[in-house]
């Protein structure tokens, strides 16, 4: 077991882990801690605690020392200097006239460098621009370019559920998300209706992922047939995830059919079987061309997700 201590530099940023030593660290206090761009002041959200030497990389950097006043108020400086570089780095990117959509400034907390978050359409040669900011800041300049998730991220927002984004507030990471969950969770596959602020997949796809797999697993699937406890058999129409009902066709003694619905508890049916593939050779489905589509948004969209996946603007490792 090794004693470590969990540090955030930036609100809802990945957390980093250190070595507290022999101090006593509580969550919510700050320290000072040294990573790949120096001294860094950061907020404890995990207090001392032990883990698994398997679950820390090895080996923990130690945290410097408890921040002071001093620090506090050098950190709320930086914060100030930051507003006023956004302004000047404006002002330099219209004089050269580039294509690029200035997003953040972070000035590391010795001052030794200047981080400038960008996001564009595509390459874009800043030397000039690099240079023009090293004159005027004199100090190590860096421009680096960022997807629109963590765009969103940096920003914030609201979300179509009316609160705060989950990616900016609390989610230190993005999580993997996919085509496949949207289809899980019987969604619209309309492209406008499962993106989120960012024109990505939404992200709560993934955190509801878990529930509906474990719900899903407890009903047939749309075409099974089923038996009743009241006798009665007969093929799943339609199924209420959520409420874990099924609606199945039943035929009656008199041969009529009659729509009825039971709960999933009331019904025994074989696993479920795989869905045929629809024919692409049919022509006669109006519906296709529409479906084609949104297939081909769909996949575009996932395309672009999983060439962003790995974008981590605030990485101090």
């Amino acid at each position: 077991m090794v004693k470590v201590i969990g540090v955030r530099f930036r609100q809802a940023g990945k957390i980093y882990y250190f070595s507290p030593g022999k101090l006593k660290i509580q969550t919510g206090d700050h320290v000072i801690v040294e990573t790949a761009r120096g001294l860094e002041y950061g907020y404890v959200v995990i207090g001392n605690k032990e883990v698994d030497d398997s679950k820390v990389v090895q080996p923990l950097k130690p945290v410097l020392r408890m921040a002071t006043e001093q620090d506090t108020r050098q950190a709320e400086e930086n914060k100030e200097k930051e507003k006023e570089a956004f302004k000047i780095c404006l002002e330099k990117i219209r004089k050269h006239k580039l294509e690029m959509k200035l997003i953040d400034v972070e000035y590391t907390f010795d001052n030794n460098k200047v981080l400038f978050y960008f996001t564009a359409d595509g390459r874009i040669d800043f030397r000039e621009l690099v240079k023009d900011l090293a004159a005027v800041f004199r100090t190590r300049i860096e421009l680096r370019q960022i997807g629109v998730r963590d765009e969103t991220k940096i920003l914030g927002g609201i979300g179509i559920c009316g609160r705060p984004l989950c990616c900016h507030t609390h989610q230190s990471e993005f999580l993997p998300v996919s085509i496949k969950m949207a289809k899980e969770q019987n969604l619209s596959l309309n492209p406008t209706k499962i993106s989120g602020v960012c024109g990505r997949l939404m992200c709560c796809l993934k955190h509801e992922q878990d529930t509906y797999e474990e719900l899903n697993s407890r009903l047939p699937g749309i075409g099974d047939y089923v038996t009743a406890q009241d006798g009665s058999k007969g093929e799943v129409t339609s199924v209420n995830v959520l409420r874990q009902k099924v609606k199945v066709i039943v035929t009656l003694e008199n041969e009529e059919k009659e729509i009825r619905e039971y709960p999933v508890e009331e019904l025994r049916f074989k696993p479920r079987r795989k869905k045929e593939k629809p024919n692409k050779n049919n022509n006669n489905n109006n519906n296709n061309k529409g479906e084609d589509k949104h297939d081909k948004a769909l996949k575009e969209l996932e395309a672009l997700d999983r060439k962003e996946g790995k974008a981590k603007p605030h990485d101090k490792q």
